[in-house]
């Protein structure tokens, strides 16, 4: 019986010995970054390792990012005003602005665009002068020194123009009053019969032709003739430019324990007997509780040789040093009820505008005793103290120098 064969073998396929089973394939090793990883996972800390790594991945590609955007703005500068305008219009909330198309070179166009002509000179429209006296009406709060400030002149320039009117005393200024205001600094002169060129122009330190050339006084100098007797008439009122006046010294003159009558012609707060007593100690102190100002200050270019201390209605008054009281009472001139202290060695204060005098004429006082109360008698816009010193060898000082 034939052997029976496998219908599924080959006819012609011959039997094969089996080969041995093989090795397993030997695997590549780990990268050292996965070692390292598996080392930090097993101390704990993979999950402080992956936050740090992904932070400063971030951070890096946003300063790629910002660096690539900075470049291309760099060299595209239309894009960035492009931009800028959409963001702005978007953030205002208005539609977006159409952008211009850009312009470009055409025939015989400069290529460095439009030249623009430099002038270093700025042009200012021309100011009229001024040559003719104006009037100015005071108004409540004003000053001979807020008034100059308005007018550009000096304060001064105020008081001698309008010396018929104020005197030479800036106090004298009032609401409601009509001062004159010139054109530049100086001072308004009143002409009179008999005077000459000469004399007027030297007693103001100018030159006659200064006062001929102002075109506001309208002298002709072909008709004025001898300077000594010029044909001007008589009360014309002359701007003298750059002119500088003076002051007489009647509110204040010297009064000494010795002969205090020199001061009779103020008023009758004048004493008139001589005096002995106390000599000061030549410190002064503060003769009020206040220590800053309420008006004029020490300024001698405007016949103020005191300052002005504020304070209210009663205020007590003290005296600055030891002394003799050689005025106590009424001044005519502007101060008002007023007192005079002598300390010896040539010095004196004054003490103006009380409301009450506590002290009599040849009384010893007290550095620090109370000799009255403030004040707005006389000259006054309300409740001061107008205080004065003066020394015979230094005269009328400026208090601020001496005050401790």
């Amino acid at each position: 019986m034939p052997e029976e064969r496998d219908p599924w073998q080959r006819p012609d396929s011959i039997p094969v010995e089996a080969e041995p089973p093989s090795e397993e394939p030997t695997l590549p090793p780990e990268p050292k970054w996965m070692q390292y990883w598996e080392r930090m996972r097993r101390w704990g800390l993979g999950d402080s390792t992956l936050r740090i790594g992904t932070t400063l991945t971030t951070a890096v590609m946003i300063l790629l990012l910002v660096w690539v955007i900075g470049t291309f703005y760099d060299h595209n500068p239309r894009a960035m005003d492009e931009s800028s305008s959409i963001a702005m219009a978007e953030s205002l909330n208005m539609p977006t602005p159409t952008l211009p198309p850009p312009m470009f070179n055409a025939g015989g166009a400069n290529p460095e665009g439009i030249a623009r002509s430099v002038g270093l000179n700025t042009v200012l429209p021309v100011r009229q002068a001024r040559y003719d006296v104006i009037e100015y009406t005071v108004e409540s709060g004003d000053s001979i020194f807020s008034i100059a400030d308005k007018f550009n002149l000096k304060p001064e320039t105020i008081l001698w123009g309008n010396r018929y009117t104020l005197g030479d005393d800036p106090h004298f200024i009032v609401p409601g009053q009509s001062l004159n205001i010139l054109p530049v600094d100086g001072v308004y002169h009143q002409w009179s019969s008999g005077e000459g060129l000469n004399g007027v122009a030297s007693f103001y330190d100018v030159t006659p032709e200064d006062i001929i050339n102002w075109p506001g006084n309208g002298l002709d100098p072909d008709q004025i003739g001898d300077y000594a007797n010029p044909n001007i008439p008589p009360d014309k009122m002359l701007v003298i430019p750059g002119g500088q006046g003076t002051y007489t010294d009647w509110r204040t003159p010297r009064i000494s324990r010795d002969e205090p009558a020199t001061a009779k012609h103020l008023g009758p707060g004048a004493c008139t007997a001589s005096y002995d007593g106390i000599n000061g100690s030549l410190t002064f102190i503060w003769p009020s509780t206040e220590r800053y100002l309420s008006g004029f200050d020490y300024n001698p270019e405007t016949n103020h040789f005191g300052i002005d201390i504020a304070g209210k209605l009663g205020n007590l008054i003290f005296a600055a040093d030891h002394g003799v009281v050689v005025y106590a009472g009424w001044n005519d001139y502007g101060y008002g009820e007023m007192i005079v202290i002598d300390h010896g060695s040539g010095w004196q204060t004054l003490y103006a505008h009380l409301n009450q005098v506590n002290v009599f004429c040849g009384q010893e006082v007290y550095q620090g005793d109370t000799i009255g109360l403030m004040g707005s008698t006389g000259k006054s816009t309300g409740p001061h103290l107008h205080f004065e010193m003066r020394s015979d060898e230094y005269g009328r000082v400026n208090p601020w120098n001496f005050l401790n």
